[in-house]
């Protein structure tokens, strides 16, 4: 068709150019990177974005709609730079050539997050995440290392659960900065500083902090603190942030508790479970040992009912022997009355005396028979004297240990009470609903809070508030 220009040419309609340069622009840039700053932002009720990025040479028109903006965890406003993921479109209705944002961050934070992804995955290349070099966490360390701002919330969130769990735990604590230009080169350190540490060797280390943007963690995915960790000789629990917070730091530990708190839980144990465990245990081992000499006396109960006394049946022998020596002596008497007297007596003589030798014989037999039960019965009972006495002997030691054990867990449990800590001059303060206040976050001006003393209580109502950052 000829356009009236001297040449044959497709025409388009507004639209369809329009739709046409749409689906080029889509289909060349399904998905790009913009880095630009952010201007001319707003949100009006439909909840949609729409700014401009630019940069030195250049705007860029750009939208993003409610369903994606909503993900995003911080809002935008001009003069910011960020980064922006999304498509090249263009909006057929006015002709207007645009950029559909689906996903923004901080230029800032892209580039720690690049960072930290190309530290994980050479870490991750090297096996220092391997979970077969992971060190079991001892069930009650005896001495334990905590490293952290020693002004932050994380000690403090730490101490209180130590104190209710496990008041006897003894704790250091290795101060050191969690962030900022320092903080790496501390945290290196305090990790040599435990390692090193001879007076009372650490167990275990607790490596924490509390909450904050990526930048604010950086000190923890950073790759000396990283190689620190894992050239330590002692466990390490990593709790870095909240329980969302995931750092280089925790890929490395032994253990990643989600919260300050939670680690502490995780290391402390039960003291209540413990005293328990302790108790079920001497009660087993009383009831164990008294069975085993009760089993004992049966076993020798029963022998020497088996066994008869030797005494006993040499004397049978010997009354049976002298009843026949009388019977003897009787027939001999009678018949020397009526019969030729010197060949009775050497009859009588003969005979008596054969059997005088037979039943000594057999009185000699029976004593040989009977001597090895004697020894036997004597070798029993030095038996059962010794079990008794050993028996008795693991008992008393069993027990002595366990009481020994208990009352030093005692001792260590009175020394760390919170009444000894009163005593020394310190006080506990609680809201009018009974709360404990540990932090001044949970007072306001002109409320009214208890506080216990060593001898009494009183009552104070706040006038003033200073909060840490």
């Amino acid at each position: 068709m000829n356009n009236g220009f001297g040449q044959d040419a497709e025409i388009y309609s507004v639209s369809e150019l329009n739709r046409a340069a749409k689906s080029l622009l889509e289909g060349q840039f399904p998905a790009v990177f913009v880095e630009g700053e952010i201007s001319n932002f707003s949100r009006p009720a439909s909840g949609h974005w729409y700014f401009t990025l630019k940069d030195d040479a250049g705007q860029l028109r750009t939208a993003m709609f409610r369903n994606r903006n909503s993900r995003i965890n911080f809002t935008p406003t001009n003069g910011i730079k960020v980064l922006v993921r999304g498509r090249i479109s263009l909006y057929e209705a006015r002709g207007d050539f645009q950029f559909i944002a689906e996903n923004m961050q901080e230029a800032g934070i892209g580039e720690l997050q690049r960072a930290f992804e190309a530290l994980r995955r050479k870490l991750h290349s090297e096996g220092l995440f391997d979970a077969a070099k992971k060190r079991d966490i001892p069930p009650l360390p005896d001495h334990l290392a905590i490293i952290t701002s020693a002004t932050g919330a994380a000690i403090h969130d730490v101490m209180s659960v130590l104190g209710r769990r496990f008041p006897a735990m003894r704790s250091t604590l290795i101060p050191t900065q969690v962030q900022g230009e320092e903080a790496t080169t501390q945290v290196v350190s305090a990790l040599g500083k435990a390692a090193a540490y001879q007076d009372a060797p650490f167990d275990l280390i607790l490596l924490t902090r509390g909450g904050g943007s990526l930048e604010d963690l950086w000190t923890f995915n950073t790759e000396p603190v990283a190689r620190a960790i894992a050239a330590s000789p002692i466990p390490v629990v990593s709790a870095i942030g909240h329980e969302s917070d995931v750092t280089i730091a925790d890929f490395v530990a032994d253990l990643r508790a989600p919260t300050p708190s939670a680690a502490a839980e995780l290391i402390a144990p039960d003291q209540h479970e413990w005293m328990q465990n302790l108790d079920n245990i001497s009660n087993r081992l009383a009831t164990y040992t008294m069975g085993r000499i009760q089993q004992g006396e049966r076993i020798l109960s029963a022998t020497a009912k088996r066994l008869r006394n030797p005494a006993v049946t040499l004397a049978q022998y010997q009354d049976r022997l002298s009843s026949q020596r009388r019977s003897l002596q009787s027939l001999t008497y009678r018949a020397i009355e009526d019969l030729d007297i010197g060949r009775i007596a050497t009859s009588l003589v003969s005979a008596t005396k054969g059997r005088i030798e037979d039943e000594q014989a057999r009185l000699d037999r029976a004593r040989e028979r009977l001597s090895p039960p004697v020894h036997h019965l004597k070798a029993l009972e030095q038996s059962r004297l010794n079990l008794t006495l050993r028996l008795s002997q693991a008992a008393d030691q069993r027990l002595k240990a366990s009481t020994a054990a208990l009352t030093q867990v005692s001792r260590q449990l009175e020394a760390l009470s919170p009444l000894k800590t009163l005593a020394r001059g310190f006080s506990i303060t609680q809201t009018e609903s009974g709360n404990l206040v540990s932090s001044a976050d949970q007072l306001e001006t002109g409320q009214v809070v208890d506080i216990r003393l060593s001898k009494g209580r009183a009552s104070a109502t706040i006038t003033s508030v200073e909060r840490e950052e």
